[in-house]
């Protein structure tokens, strides 16, 4: 094992060992928002995806239309309602492989070195969350990949979404997409589970229409079992492990603009300070 790796490997299990010890125990039986994709410990990439669909007994396909959430309903509740979307905005998340995406980042100031650590530590080596750290670095855009997984009586079981740079390959993100129900909420919450080495980052979204038919998604923060974003680590081949809530909010506003084009502004804060905003340009692919 190269010297690199070997750190790199050191690297996560510190991060792992911290889960462990600032966390809390968790059965997926129990608390079944949290069970989704775990990754390899020497890389993500790609190789998460066959490696999911056999453990949850699921066969993948990739085709034409498939969307990360194949009918926006799944959301419905006494506080949100598909319906009042706009239908570009329902079309991206039903139809998402029909859809081409440009991405703009910029940094604050204050995290730009922290950001260009984490790259160098885990992200490039991960080949997972390598969040862009310059404008050109995207300035050929991306290419996405939709991947849905169906279980053997046809149920869908979620989709991954995998994300590089059409300049370079380079994979910036890749995570499985679905919605779950949390105890006590008004609405199913959008999930995004980014597996990593011997665990996952789960993010769960709060799904909101605005007057205008907008959709808000925000990841808040607030207490365990609430929306936002975990840091789970399973024991290997068994149904628990630890999982830790951390600070990162999230909000997504996706919205046409007024020249009709579809856009999507998300920010990334870390507690109240923002770290990133990532500015998305969405068109139907030609």
């Amino acid at each position: 094992m190269a010297a690199g790796s070997r750190q790199g490997a050191l690297l996560d299990r510190a991060t792992q060992r911290w889960v462990v010890a600032t966390g809390r125990p968790v059965s997926f039986v129990e608390q079944p928002w949290l069970d989704g994709p775990v990754g390899a410990p020497d890389g993500i990439g790609d190789t998460w995806i066959a490696q999911h669909a056999a453990r949850v007994g699921a066969s993948t396909a990739e085709r034409p239309g498939s969307g990360l959430l194949p009918d926006l309903h799944a959301c419905d509740g006494p506080g949100f309602d598909a319906a009042r979307l706009r239908p570009d905005i329902r079309d991206f998340y039903e139809h998402t492989s029909d859809w081409q995406l440009d991405v703009w980042s910029r940094w604050s100031r204050w995290a730009e070195p922290g950001g260009r650590l984490i790259h160098a530590l885990f992200a490039r080596r991960l080949r997972q969350l390598a969040l862009p750290l310059d404008p050109l670095d995207t300035a050929y855009g991306m290419e996405s990949r939709v991947i849905t997984f169906t279980g053997v009586d046809g149920e869908h079981l979620g989709t991954a979404w995998q994300r590089t740079l059409r300049a370079t390959g380079t994979t910036l993100f890749g995570g499985c997409y679905g919605t779950v129900s949390l105890p006590g909420t008004d609405r199913p919450s959008v999930r995004v589970v980014f597996p990593l080495p011997n665990g996952s980052l789960t993010v769960l979204l709060r799904p909101d229409v605005t007057a205008r038919g907008d959709l808000l998604l925000t990841s808040p923060t607030g207490g365990f079992g609430q929306d936002g974003a975990y840091l789970v680590v399973r024991a290997p081949g068994e149904d628990h492990g630890w999982a830790r809530r951390v600070p990162l909010p999230e909000r997504f506003e996706v919205f046409v603009d007024e020249a009709g084009e579809l856009r999507c502004q998300h920010q990334l804060r870390l507690g109240r300070a923002e770290v990133l905003r990532l500015h998305y340009r969405v068109e139907r692919r030609r």
